[in-house]
């Protein structure tokens, strides 16, 4: 399983939404200027976030997009299949792939089911709060002179 920059890329945009909340709409053009990331592409991905329920837009003059929760409420798996679908690491095992036929006879299929729990279990366990928490600390222990 890799995730994609799409997916890397949505991380991005939703913690961007948190960092700069202030209460109003934050448009893609900042976001897309603040992260170094195309506005165009930017669009798909928010686009994936809003089917999925996760952001409030806005259209017209003071439009944008806002978090449609508070950042504790997501997690980062959640955020991540909502552009990228399926996180499983085969085919043969997530909720959309092929159905095994040998899964009681593959220990493989056993593999992948542990693998599956691990990865899942990571992303679900942390939470955009928790990413914000970390962008936080890196930015109060950079040292100036």
């Amino acid at each position: 399983m890799i995730i994609s920059t799409k997916g890397k890329n949505a991380l991005k945009l939703m913690l961007d939404l948190a960092v700069y909340d202030n209460g109003e709409m934050i448009r893609l053009k900042d976001i897309a200027r603040r992260q170094n990331i195309s506005e165009k592409y930017l669009e798909q991905i928010v686009s994936g976030l809003h089917r999925a329920a996760l952001v409030n837009s806005v259209r017209g003059k003071n439009g944008g997009y806002a978090l449609k929760y508070l950042p504790g409420e997501y997690t980062v798996g959640q955020i991540l299949k909502a552009v990228e679908g399926d996180l499983t690491p085969t085919d043969c095992y997530g909720e959309n792939g092929s159905p095994c036929k040998n899964k009681d006879t593959c220990v493989s299929y056993r593999l992948w089911g542990r693998l599956n729990l691990a990865v899942n279990g990571v992303l679900e366990e942390i939470t955009l709060a928790d990413l914000l928490d970390w962008q936080k600390e890196m930015t109060e222990s950079e040292y100036y002179i």
